[in-house]
């Protein structure tokens, strides 16, 4: 048995014996669908991270920019993830005192609706299905460059993986092994880059080889590539598309169903608020490790295709072999985290938001979700075999619906007294119709839209402005007040002032954390470049370009967060809310 299949295999084993142990303590529905909701704040950083980060990240994100488009990325990783502050403050805490098992039961209660409530289930089984499938395929594409696996048996060795302590342990398990994933793939990404950097003479050679890349020219630069096989035709429309694509992510990331379901584990409020902010922290470091590392493989091979595996060529070709197989074995823990978190969603959608059992006792509903989880997995592989893999832009689909579905409902159902029942179902309905119908139109060539008029940004307009109109002409029912009021009730840990005190420590750090990044870039990033480029050519220090509002929007981005959190959370403890 060679290095990587070590690796991989016993990276798996570890998986599903830390699984399948805590699946022990899994004894009630609280167990199975939120981890008795007892997780610390370590563990709900892990599973945010993990279950976002996956082999979209390590291939689709990486594809994207080894293409030529790391800058965009990277000004979408920043703004996108202020998400995590806006999500955790303003949804995520009250999702978490409604104490429901997932956040489409939670939404049914909000509204004292059924049909809200299996809709919501419908839109997660559509959405996370289509997730759990692409990231199946990403790790199912690794397996067969370091083994002897054909593609539908790699397949099928991921699903075995990701499958058999998902459907023993269930959130129990998930939360643990995401958080032992997102510690194992972190370490890994920061140690590819260094070995693709050393490759290429360090950071600064790296930054010259790149910045005069005839290859890819302006890979690097704010501009972007713009050469032969681009994907968008000027520098404007890939601003705009970056404009989209950021806030969509950052909705996703602030109310979809794998990100703020993490919340309904926390142990309390502070482990919500903190997890947000230390996410914000993390992602913006790891993010831009992984694009810039993708983006430096084409200095030694511009020619890979498909781009997605750009990563796989980098560990198999820059690397030692133990070194390779470890960057493997981490992607395959990305993906494997993230499936976990999509498969468990799933099961819990169908079994309680969709089907409903009412008449079934914890026991048995716990037996039924079980046996769905398996189906739910089974129909995925299904699908992963007979499907051609286009990572990138399957996911970013599957996933932004959830930004003009959720995205309006999910905030004004909290902060707005007027959206009715008929409001919020037709709201999410029209926003999730409107997007799929207007992609499908895009993919088939019989609508072309230009990049402003983005099918999530049309679908999210359309769920507004129906949420608005349909509310008009409705009226709020009592059971919906009361139910709303109660959710702006302070829970009893928001006024123990030593835990307060411990929760704005991370507002803080995240702007210290801002500052530094805006300098560090500016330094290590912006200057470099202009020097590579001719533009000191005066004896200037560092000049004024697109490289250099690139590091300063990117630290002032986290300062906001860090300035926002520390106001938001300051202001619920005053007023206790």
């Amino acid at each position: 048995m060679d290095a990587f299949s070590i690796a991989i295999v016993g990276s798996l084993l570890v998986y599903l014996v830390v699984g399948n142990l805590a699946g022990r303590k899994v004894k009630h529905l609280d167990d199975y669908f939120v981890a008795g909701r007892n997780a610390p704040t370590i563990l709900i950083l892990g599973t945010l991270v993990a279950s976002v980060i996956g082999t979209n990240s390590f291939m689709g994100d990486v594809g994207m920019a080894y293409s030529g488009y790391s800058t965009p990325l990277i000004w979408s990783a920043v703004i996108s993830v202020l998400g995590y502050i806006f999500g955790g403050l303003f949804f995520g805490r009250y999702l978490r005192r409604a104490g429901t098992l997932t956040v489409a039961e939670f939404f049914g209660k909000r509204f004292d609706s059924r049909r809200v409530q299996m809709l919501s289930g419908l839109l997660v089984l559509f959405g996370l299905g289509g997730y759990l499938t692409t990231v199946t395929m990403g790790a199912g594409l690794i397996l067969p460059q370091i083994t002897d696996l054909s593609y539908v048996q790699a397949l099928v060795v991921v699903w075995v993986g990701y499958s058999a302590f998902t459907f023993y342990a269930g959130s129990q398990g998930v939360v643990i092994t995401d958080t032992i994933m997102f510690l194992f793939f972190s370490v890994v990404g920061v140690v590819a880059l260094s070995y693709i950097l050393g490759n290429a003479g360090g950071w600064f050679g790296s930054i010259e080889a790149l910045a005069t890349l005839d290859a890819r020219e302006g890979i690097i630069s704010a501009a972007s590539y713009l050469g032969p096989g681009a994907n968008w035709d000027s520098s404007a429309d890939i601003w705009i598309w970056t404009v989209i694509f950021s806030v969509s992510w950052g909705i996703v990331f602030a109310i979809s169903p794998w990100q703020s379901s993490r919340y309904l584990m926390a142990r309390d409020e502070h482990v919500v608020m903190r997890s947000a902010c230390i996410t914000t922290v993390v992602l913006s470091v790891l993010w831009p490790i992984v694009y810039f590392a993708g983006t430096a493989i084409a200095i030694f091979n511009a020619e890979i295709d498909p781009p997605a595996e750009a990563m796989i060529w980098a560990a198999l070709n820059l690397m030692p072999e133990m070194a390779g197989a470890i960057l493997l074995a981490g992607i395959i823990a990305a993906g494997l985290s993230s499936a976990s978190t999509f498969l468990s969603l799933t099961g819990f959608a169908v079994t309680n938001d969709i089907m409903k059992g009412r008449h079934l006792d914890d026991q048995r509903k716990l037996r039924l979700t079980r046996i769905t989880v398996l189906l739910i997995g089974i129909t995925a592989l299904v699908i992963a075999i007979f499907s051609p893999p286009n990572i990138f832009w399957i996911t970013t689909f599957v996933a932004q619906v959830f930004a003009a579905c959720w995205g309006p409902v999910a905030f004004m159902c909290i902060w707005n007294k007027t959206i009715t029942e008929p409001a919020a179902f037709y709201g999410m309905l029209a926003g999730f119709l409107s997007t799929v119908v207007l992609k499908i139109l895009s993919v088939l060539d019989l609508l072309a839209l230009p990049v402003y008029l983005d099918p999530i940004l049309v679908g999210a307009a359309i769920s507004l402005v129906t949420i608005l109109l349909v509310s008009r002409g409705g009226k709020v029912t009592d059971a919906e007040n009361t139910f709303r009021e109660q959710l702006h009730i302070a829970p009893d840990e928001l006024s123990d002032m030593d835990a307060v005190a411990k929760t704005l420590k991370w507002p803080k750090i995240l702007v210290v954390w801002g500052v530094t990044a805006a300098i560090g870039l500016s330094l290590l990033y912006a200057r470099p470049y202009q020097a590579a480029t001719g533009q000191l050519d005066g004896g200037e220090f560092l000049v004024w370009s697109g490289e250099l509002l690139l590091s300063l929007v990117f630290g002032g981005c986290l300062v906001f967060g860090g300035i926002v959190a520390n106001w938001a959370i300051r202001r619920f403890y005053a007023t206790g809310t």
